[in-house]
């Protein structure tokens, strides 16, 4: 990266003379190129044959002369340099490298032209040779790379060569030498960019195409790269080399050790998940509750989870193994949360104190529904409520109560032993925890729930009852079988009962409707707590945190495209630009790599949980199988 910064001063007297020139940023003129700006895809718009690109390592600026080593893609008319070979060597052995890098890496590796580093002054001999090699490696183009002595000046042509016989009859192209860092291209993943509106569709296509193909060559390539395989033999080359071997022999030690591990875990994990498929679980009253209770599904989330982490299958493709990365952070992180959240209950005794102060709160709860049922039962508001009507609706709700906190005080004896257990449970991860603590929840306000049940259905009724007893004034009727609004004549006496009954039911509808409103908002306020619960499991489930920490820490790993800077832009030298990745937007990141969640609670929309509510449908904490969500 030395040769960016001694570049630097070029870069912004060449990019101030770019900028202020009319026409497109990414159009290259001939014969004189104009420098693209910034994140603009540098030759999309030339015709064929005029400018070629020829992408070239950083970190191959100082090294000796010899040949270039690389990928020719023609459809962009760019050549991707991975590694030079220098003298001496023997055009047999070079070939022989050659092939087996192909074998390895399954990528085109070919000969691309020659490179000169000239230290002091270039020799007659060196020139001539290098010259004569076009002969030896015949490739359409031939580059011929040249960096004068100083580092500050860099001559680069293509010669189209047409054969070992007839050397003579070549052409130049104008060669743009673009300069890439080896090692981010290489561990990097570049993502499709988003279409914008303003861009045609094929220059779009065209610039990620060119962009795929070079990050694509140099990953492939990766085998080259790796501790100096193809350097132990007679040809010597200079390419990006990993570094530091104690951490490699770390790395290869933990690959060799997670073998047995992963097979051991994962026989583990299915015997855990036949037992659970038995059939004895499977029975209608085991299988409804476990399909209602928030910890099996989380159970059973987590278990899917961990079967994908610890199969001895490999990831087909680089997406796949991201998912396997983000869930394996995401179970460790849940697990050490889980275990700061057992640690913390225990050190500072919380849940003896918690199973003490529950019997009271309980009995304060019981005594404020208490005080409400009695508000209810007189006059609400200063409103004239139907006595007799009220009479029986609020002793039936204090009836409920007074069984339900009589259940609370049996089970007062067990209630820290439950708790305490419980906590254990934070060792299987906080999620775990929490869904058991939305359990509770629901339990807890179990008698909240029958009481929105009981004046839901009540107000359900008497809602459609009246609906219907409206469509009998308009002599209409519901046709059942046909599923519509059909005409229908009534006589005087249905008229008459209908009539009757209408008044008895409107006259009834605003002592049932008092007592659904109020039953109503308490149900809500249960179930925004524990959708509030659920929403923080999700979060931890389908947050992408291995994907997030690459993103802070190593952005180049995650690129969502790249921008060019001019090094350098004089009249009679080759444009050279500077090739530096973008990462992926933070935003984009998480929507890329989100988990998927178990997915246990119910997604209404606005529109839909108000016609719920008005119309007296009941709002379920749980997501009903088979019915369609709105």
């Amino acid at each position: 990266m030395g040769l960016v910064s001694r570049g630097a001063a070029e870069a912004g007297r060449g990019a101030a003379s770019a900028v202020d020139r009319p026409g497109p940023p990414d159009a290259v003129p001939n014969p004189t190129p104009t420098p693209p700006a910034e994140g603009a895809d540098p030759g999309s718009s030339r015709s064929p044959g005029m400018v070629l690109k020829a992408f070239f390592p950083t970190c191959c600026a100082s090294a000796d002369s010899g040949l270039l080593v690389g990928r020719w893609v023609p459809e962009q008319s760019s050549a991707v340099v991975l590694a030079v070979v220098h003298f001496p060597f023997i055009p047999i052995q070079v070939k022989e490298l050659l092939a087996q890098v192909q074998q390895a890496s399954q990528v085109g590796v070919t000969v691309l032209g020659t490179w000169c580093h000239r230290r002091q002054e270039p020799e007659e001999s060196l020139g001539h040779f290098l010259e004569g090699l076009g002969a030896i490696f015949s490739h359409r183009p031939w580059f011929q790379l040249c960096r004068e002595r100083g580092s500050k000046s860099w001559s680069c042509k293509a010669t189209h060569w047409q054969g070992p016989a007839s050397p003579a009859a070549s052409g130049e192209d104008q060669v743009m030498l673009i300069f890439y860092d080896q090692r981010k291209v290489l561990l990097s993943q570049l993502h499709p960019p988003t279409a914008l509106p303003d861009r045609q569709a094929g220059d779009t296509t065209a610039s990620a195409g060119g962009l795929a193909a070079v990050f694509d060559t140099v990953a492939r390539s990766e085998a080259l790269f790796q501790s100096d395989r193809f350097d132990e033999g007679p040809v010597r080359l200079s390419h990006w080399q990993s570094e530091g071997m104690e951490a490699s022999i770390l790395v290869e030690l933990a690959k060799w050790a997670a073998g047995p591990v992963c097979l051991f875990l994962a026989c583990l994990l299915s015997l855990i998940s036949a037992a659970s498929a038995c059939r004895v679980f499977k029975l209608w009253p085991l299988s409804f509750i476990w399909s209602k209770l928030s910890t099996c599904e989380q159970l059973r989330h987590r278990l899917e989870q961990l079967t994908l982490i610890f199969s001895t299958r490999k990831a087909e493709s680089p997406a796949q193994l991201m998912r396997k990365a983000n869930m394996l952070v995401s179970v460790l992180l849940d697990v050490a949360l889980g275990l700061m959240l057992l640690s913390w209950l225990h050190r500072k005794d919380l849940i003896g104190q918690l199973a003490d102060a529950l019997i009271p709160v309980a009995d304060r709860v019981a005594e404020e529904l208490q005080h409400l049922l009695q508000w209810l039962m007189g006059a609400p508001a200063g409103l004239k409520m139907n006595r007799a009507l009220d009479q029986v609706l609020g002793r039936f709700f204090l009836y409920h109560i007074h069984l339900w906190i009589s259940y609370i005080h049996l089970m007062s004896p067990f209630i820290e032993r439950i708790l305490w257990h419980v906590g254990l449970s934070a060792c299987l991860g906080l999620t775990v925890a929490l869904s058991i603590l939305s359990d509770i929840i629901a339990l807890l306000t179990f008698h909240i729930y029958c009481f929105y049940v009981y004046g839901a259905r009540l107000y359900c009724l008497k809602i459609h009852g009246l609906s219907s007893l409206w469509r009998l004034f308009r002599g209409k009727k519901w046709n059942v079988l046909r599923q519509r609004v059909d005409s229908c004549s009534y006589d005087l006496d249905q008229l008459f009962i209908g009539t009757l009954l209408f008044t008895i039911l409107v006259f009834l509808l605003p002592t049932t409707a008092l007592y659904y409103l109020v039953f109503t908002l308490l149900r809500l306020l249960v179930v925004a707590v524990q959708g509030l619960i659920h929403l923080l499991v999700d979060l931890i489930n389908s947050l992408p945190l291995y994907s997030l920490g690459l993103r802070l820490c190593r952005p180049y790993r995650l690129a969502a495209g790249v921008k060019f800077r001019v090094l350098e832009h004089e009249t009679g030298r080759p444009l050279r630009l500077l090739m530096q990745i973008n990462p992926l937007p933070y935003s984009r990141v998480v929507h890329t790599y989100r988990l998927p969640t178990c997915g246990c609670h119910p997604k209404h929309s606005w529109g839909s949980l108000c016609r719920k509510l008005f119309f007296g449908e009941l709002i379920y904490p749980w997501r009903q199988r088979g019915n369609k969500q709105d």
